[in-house]
This record gives C-alpha cells, sequence and structure tokens, in this order.
C-alpha cells in the first residue's frame, strides 16, 4: 500500500481509550469507578454533576446525559473537547500517545469508509472532508521542544512540600518549589525533563485535595506526556546493572530518589505509551525491570500491560502491595530495599 495522508480512524480509536484520554486531559481522579462504567462531570460542556457523563470501559464509549445530550468514541470525544474535526482529532491522538504514523494510514476508498462510520464526522456533512493531503495538518512525530525559561522564585519552604516527605536536599534536586504566579500559580511546579536532562514542561500540582472541576495537576497545553518519562535523565546515569523501577506519579518517583532508588522513572500516569516503551527499551540492556503502580484497579490493569510488553527485552517483576490504594511512596525505605533488591 503506497504511503497516504490518509488516516485509518478505526485504528487510531482501537489504540487508544477513553481512560487514556481522562488521564491526558488530568480529568481521571475526578471520575468513580463501578464495575465497567466510569462517571463524572462532563469535562465537554464543564459540568459540575458527578454522574452526567458515563464511559463504557469494555466498548471504550463516552455519553453526556446532559446539556451535550449525546456520545461517541474515543475520537469523537476529542474532536468535542478540542473543537475540531475528527480527522484533526485522529492526528491529535497519534501526537499525544505516541502512536506509530505509517500503522494510522489507509488508503483513500478506507478514509472514506471510516469517515462514514464516525458520527461526529456525519453531523459535519455540509463542510468539505478534510481528505485533501494539502489542507490537513501533518503527521507529527517531533519531540517537546526545551523550554526557552524557567520559572523563578519558587518557595522551596512550603509545608505541602515537607508533607509529602521531603527534605530540602530533595527538593532542591528536583527544583520543586510554589509558584505565586504565571503559569503554574497556587500550584508546586515540578520541573520535567527529557533524556538530555533538558526542562521540556512545567507540572503543577494543586498543594491540597481540589474542590469541584479542579483537577490536582495541570501540563501546559501542547506537551505531550506521553513521550517523556519523568526522572529518566536521571536514571540512565545509574549502574546497568540496578533495576529499573517504573512508579506512575511525579511523588513516588521523587520519594523513593530520595530513598535511594535513584534509578526509577515516571510514567505520569497509568498507562505506558508506546514512546515510552521505546525510552525503556533504548536505556534496559537486557536489565530487570520493576513494576510497582498503584494497587487500585487502573494500576492493576496498567501494570499487565507493560509486563506483557516490556518482558519482550528485559526481566520483569511486578510489586503487588498488600492493601488497595497503597503507593510507592508509602513504603519505608527498608521495605523497598527489600522489593528493588529481589529479596521480598
Amino acid at each position: 500500500m503506497p504511503k497516504s495522508s490518509f488516516i485509518d480512524f478505526k485504528a487510531v480509536k482501537a489504540a487508544i481509550t477513553m481512560e487514556q484520554l481522562l488521564q491526558h486531559y488530568g480529568l481521571l481522579d475526578q471520575f468513580k469507578r463501578s464495575g465497567d462504567s466510569l462517571s463524572g462531570p462532563c469535562p465537554i460542556h464543564k459540568g459540575s454533576n458527578p454522574t452526567q457523563f458515563r464511559v463504557s470501559v469494555t466498548k471504550n464509549l463516552w455519553n453526556c446525559f446532559s446539556e451535550c445530550k449525546g456520545g461517541g468514541n474515543s475520537l469523537d470525544f476529542i474532536a468535542r473537547m478540542e473543537n475540531v474535526t475528527i480527522h484533526a482529532a485522529a492526528l491529535k491522538a497519534i501526537d499525544w500517545f505516541g502512536l506509530d504514523s505509517e500503522a494510522m494510514r489507509t488508503n483513500s476508498n478506507q478514509a472514506d469508509k471510516e469517515r462514514a462510520e464516525s458520527p461526529t464526522e456525519n453531523t459535519r456533512s455540509k463542510q468539505k472532508p478534510e481528505s485533501n493531503p494539502a489542507s490537513a495538518e501533518p503527521l507529527k512525530d517531533a519531540p517537546n521542544k526545551p523550554l526557552g525559561f524557567r520559572l523563578e522564585k519558587l518557595d522551596r519552604t512550603h509545608p505541602y512540600l515537607a508533607e509529602r516527605g521531603l527534605t530540602p536536599e530533595t527538593i532542591t534536586e528536583f527544583g520543586l518549589g510554589y509558584c505565586a504566579k504565571g503559569m503554574m500559580a497556587e500550584r508546586i511546579a515540578i520541573p520535567i525533563h527529557n533524556v538530555e536532562g533538558k526542562v521540556v514542561a512545567y507540572a503543577g500540582r494543586i498543594p491540597e485535595e481540589p474542590a469541584g472541576d479542579i483537577a490536582k495537576y495541570k501540563l501546559p497545553q501542547g506537551f505531550r506526556k506521553s513521550l517523556e518519562l519523568f526522572n529518566i535523565d536521571r536514571a540512565i546515569k545509574e549502574p546497568a546493572e540496578n533495576p529499573l523501577v517504573i512508579v506512575e506519579g511525579f511523588f513516588d518517583c521523587i520519594k523513593l530518589y530520595q530513598f535511594g532508588c535513584r534509578k526509577v522513572v515516571a510514567l505520569m500516569g497509568s498507562t505506558m505509551s508506546a514512546a515510552q516503551e521505546a525510552l525503556i527499551h533504548a536505556h534496559t540492556d537486557k536489565g530487570q525491570i520493576v513494576v510497582m503502580l498503584d494497587e487500585d484497579e487502573a494500576g492493576r490493569a496498567g501494570r499487565e500491560d507493560i509486563v506483557v510488553r516490556l518482558a519482550k527485552f528485559a526481566f520483569v517483576k511486578i510489586h503487588v502491595f498488600p492493601e488497595e490504594g497503597m503507593q510507592p511512596e508509602q513504603l519505608s525505605p527498608e521495605e523497598l530495599n527489600d522489593i528493588v533488591g529481589g529479596r521480598a
């Protein structure tokens, strides 16, 4: 099949889940799981009712029972959130989740078929179809660009950092601090470095449990966290024989680093993208990997997928926490040493 700029919508929909999208938008914490369903406020019309928006995990479909009065698939969700066409939504999905660009392409006949199957695309029948390569946004595989600035005057003495059990040395090492104003105003700013050690973004964490529709974490618009692994720049400097520990969150990673487990990275979520897998593969030469995700439904699902994929090139061990809801940062230094040392 010759190369084409037509997008295989079916392939893109199959490659991403609504749960991943909610995580990408920093909304997953606002949703409650009940069996196969996720329920929460509608992120499309910015609702507040905690049951108005529902996701079927197995069917990978969503529905808003309030103002939106409709639903659809993962691409429909992106299209509504970003106010773009299905074609543009597919391009964004490929970009955000590091999908194989060539594998997501198709020929014009298949593109027409997939477009016809898309409810959102059908509602735009009066619009000119976006099938002309000259007018379509090009597929992007470009990395996140290093920032040309640094957040200054961060308060490294904010009590939230001490409440998370971090020492002044660790806070300084990771460049953490409370940001009073600017892009991360009233949040704890967390620098994210690429594998070369350059800052490509700041994450912002609200220093308390958020209320209403406010998300715990904020990431800059356009930043693709699926292309990065938090702390990878430090982890690759550790001895090859040391196991690589994979966790979900920033503070899990920072706390384990403080305890002496320096070869640790965070996915910044419970799922591993293709780009993150490639990063791990590139810097793990048949070594040992310890997958230590949160002990909840999302963490369990994520670690099962990760193990299958990473076991192709490394020895992978799963750590199962004894209690529901436990996270890596709750471990003691002694418990961590036992797990990483392979004696548990």
